[in-house]
């Protein structure tokens, strides 16, 4: 098979799904009422509960889970083939992906705005909410840790030892943020029109990306340039700036301008790879690469996401709900915004299998696991090949590299204050469980939050940053949650009385194939083990025993006797 007829058949298994599947969830599973108050209008408060446009919305949504992940996710894990790659990416998205998005988004805005964690206490009692707290706490700090470490290589003048960063693109994104908060003010306090408030700012950010690159390191010497531990610093300081602002402030406009450089580079890429009609370079299946774990069940862990993700809950639980205008729009922004992030996953799975110019340079980034090893690296090789195939449509390879790098550093900070918030609410959320006044405060909340996702982003092993480690626990962290979610939702539909397999089925495989690697990564830290680390063992162990317990209360619940009633 060709991979320009892979691609078509993917993007028709998109139409399908959500055309006939997600219309079938809409309508007979979450019977979704256009004239239900949402809690953006029952909450509204101006920073957190804003009734939103729907394409605003869904610029946003799409932007804050559409972060590193769906692009590093199946850069590393192309090492097993294209074909598990593309399978697990399209068809995970269709029938586990979009499912777990689009019902964490329902049962958040029938249950006034609720973190999936609170929905979880109508559910499964307080026992339940805390042991969800807890493994969110955890998810969500491995994840940005991830991120910041790979932000901050792509920011520094090297990448990796001779390979070159990407500094080029700090100017456009710190440019972005003025023009987001600029916007952000223009139309929420000034009732300015969408359009025209839009159509220049995304002018601007276009400008910017060709400032960039006449400016890589605006005017500094490269001696004086911040190193990657300084680049660190300036991200967890970001983070908490923007956890604490309100959300229409910067994230809804800087995410829905986001948004829209996502589109032009996805769409520059995929006309691009059609034109081009390149050939896979890399094999279509390696069942045992050298060093790799299994084949299964790490393929569904190591693409978190792109085909299903717990952090994605989050985000429809945690901001999404809160500013939905319509109960009827959550089937185009959480059904649909999945499949936005599948294609995005897509794309990379092509781009680091047919974006190559040869079976030997593929050989070079993916002969073994420990090649596999340097996480930026891997996202260079996303890069590299996306940027591939824009060059087919006339424009230079320089600025085409550029636009591809704005589109991963834009999203990767889009998704690093949306979690940093996220994971603000949800330790106000925990301060409000246990009754610790001080802690409910959004600013000491966001300072806690900050400084877990320092911990993991500095964290080394063996004087190395521990990059594909926490990847891995970030992984079966995350699809821990996703299945846990999910669960969540059997029991919600169970208890209305409507069909539950559309949630029950996915939430089984999932929980069955991350708790099968959960047990494998931790005989891998334990001692003796590949990789012997007593903190990765210390987090990982108590992540697999709260999810284990959190499985046993589930099961639980499930007999009638047990069952509370469920929100509305």
């Amino acid at each position: 098979m060709t991979p320009a007829l892979a691609a078509l058949l993917a993007l028709v298994a998109y139409f399908l799904a959500y055309r006939f599947y997600g219309g079938f969830l809409a309508r007979k599973v979450f019977r979704l009422d256009p004239d239900a108050v949402t809690p953006a209008h029952a909450l509204r408060d101006g920073i957190d509960y804003v009734p939103s446009r729907p394409q605003v919305l869904f610029g946003h949504h799409f932007a804050s889970i559409t972060g590193l992940a769906p692009m590093l996710g199946p850069a590393i894990a192309v090492i097993w083939g294209w074909v598990p790659s593309l399978l697990w990416v399209v068809v995970g998205a269709c029938f586990v992906g979009c499912v777990h998005d689009f019902s964490a988004l329902v049962l958040s805005a029938r249950s006034r705005g609720q973190s999936i964690g609170q929905v979880a206490e109508g559910l499964l009692g307080s026992r339940g909410r805390t042991l969800f707290h807890v493994i969110i706490f955890f998810g969500v700090s491995l994840a940005m840790g991830v991120f910041v470490l790979v932000i901050a290589g792509l920011f520094s003048i090297e990448l990796a030892p001779g390979i070159a960063g990407y500094p080029q693109a700090v100017l456009p994104s710190g440019l972005l943020m003025v023009v987001a908060m600029v916007a952000g003010y223009l139309l929420y306090r000034r009732d300015f029109p969408l359009t025209p408030v839009i159509l220049v700012g995304f002018a601007i950010e276009l400008f910017s990306i060709w400032l960039g690159l006449q400016w890589p390191t605006l005017g500094l010497r490269e001696s004086s340039w911040p190193s990657a531990d300084g680049w660190k610093i300036i991200l967890l300081l970001y983070a908490f700036a923007a956890s604490v602002l309100p959300v229409w402030a910067l994230l809804q406009s800087r995410d829905f301008l986001n948004s829209l450089l996502l589109y032009l580079g996805l769409g520059l890429a995929y006309v691009g790879f059609f034109v081009l009609q390149p050939e896979f370079s890399a094999p279509a299946l390696v069942v045992h690469p050298e060093g790799a774990p299994p084949l299964l069940p790490f393929v569904f862990i190591t693409i978190a996401c792109g085909a299903v993700s717990g952090f994605h809950g989050l985000v429809s639980s945690g901001t999404t709900a809160k500013q939905l205008d319509k109960e009827t729009h959550a089937r185009p922004i959480g059904y649909g915004g999945m499949i936005g992030e599948s294609l995005l996953a897509l794309l990379a799975t092509l781009a680091c299998t047919a974006g190559f110019a040869s079976t030997d340079l593929w050989h070079d980034h993916y002969g073994s696991w420990k090649l596999a090893e340097g996480l930026p690296k891997k996202i260079d090789a996303f890069i590299d090949g996306t940027t591939s195939f824009v060059t087919t449509l006339g424009l230079s390879e320089t600025l085409a590299s550029a636009m591809i790098a704005m589109v991963v550093v834009s999203f990767a900070l889009t998704t690093l204050d949306s979690a940093t918030r996220l994971l603000r609410f949800n330790v106000e959320e925990i301060a409000v469980s246990f009754r610790i006044p001080g802690l409910s405060n959004r600013y000491v909340a966001t300072a806690l939050a900050c400084g877990s996702i320092a911990l993991f982003s500095f964290y080394k092993v063996d004087g190395n940053p521990a990059g594909l480690a926490l990847w891995g626990l970030f992984g079966t962290t995350n699809q821990l949650l996703a299945g846990l979610t999910l669960t969540v939702v059997t029991l919600y539909l169970k208890n209305k009385g409507r069909p539950s397999w559309p949630a029950a089925i996915p939430a089984v495989f999932m929980m069955g194939s991350t708790l099968t690697a959960m047990w494998v990564n931790l005989r891998t830290f334990a001692p003796g083990g590949a990789r012997q680390d007593r903190l990765l063992l210390t987090v990982g162990g108590v992540l697999f025993a709260l999810g284990l317990w959190l499985l046993i209360e589930s099961i639980l619940a499930l007999r009638p006797s047990r069952s509370p009633e469920a929100k509305s």
